[in-house]
């Protein structure tokens, strides 16, 4: 039978361990370096407490690999000011709604096809619709302006649809003063020389006979 419990008798559960007392002179065994070494990062206050990635100060490997661009990839977020983010809604989720319906963001938000109205809605022409809708939203793919409006329905854009800007291509610069009466210069005397030429030519042609008639 167990003791009976009393003040006298009173114990902890587990064996009691002293606390490590460190610093306290060479004789005391954890004296000097305090069991840490010499120097080196891990005998620095911290050293155990290093984020995720940290590789000792060298080149982390997620620095030293490539990175993917383009819209796809999260290293390239965002792409610049002109990355918008909006809500697709497909043609096909639109055939929950009854002919006649006039499908706006706010109700779109209310069937659970968006989750709220601070982004733009935009509508994409995948799936078929055949119920006669008024839809009204921020922009429109053209597969689904094409389809809303065959079976009957309209679309309203709450934006001005995107156009296209044409490319502008640059003029010429025109020559300097300089270079137009260099080129002047050049074309007179290109003129000079095909007037000398005939001429030359002409008189070649007259000094051969008289050549001729001299050997005769």
């Amino acid at each position: 039978m167990a003791d009976e419990l009393n003040l006298h008798s009173l114990k902890p559960a587990q064996p009691r361990r002293a606390r490590k007392r460190i610093g306290r002179g060479l004789g005391s065994g954890k004296g000097r370096y305090s069991g840490r070494g010499i120097k080196g990062q891990k005998s620095r206050a911290g050293s155990h407490m290093m984020r995720a990635g940290f590789e000792g100060g060298q080149m982390p490997a997620y620095m030293r690999m490539g990175k993917q661009r383009g819209s796809t990839s999260k290293d390239a977020m965002p792409i610049g000011p002109f990355r918008t983010y909006v809500w697709n809604v497909n043609v096909r989720d639109l055939a929950r709604f009854d002919a006649g319906t006039e499908v706006t963001p706010e109700l779109l938000k209310d069937a659970g096809l968006i989750r709220n109205l601070r982004r733009d809605v935009k509508i994409l022409g995948h799936g078929e619709l055949a119920a006669k809708l008024s839809v009204s939203a921020h922009s429109f793919s053209k597969s689904a302006a094409e389809k809303i409006e065959a079976a009957g329905g309209s679309v309203t854009w709450l934006k001005p649809p995107h156009e296209p800007k044409k490319r502008r291509h640059r003029k010429k610069a025109a020559p300097a003063p300089a270079q137009q009466a260099a080129a002047a210069d050049e074309a007179v005397d290109v003129d000079e020389a095909a007037e000398e030429a005939p001429a030359e030519e002409s008189a070649a042609a007259q000094e051969e006979p008289a050549a001729e008639a001299e050997e005769n």
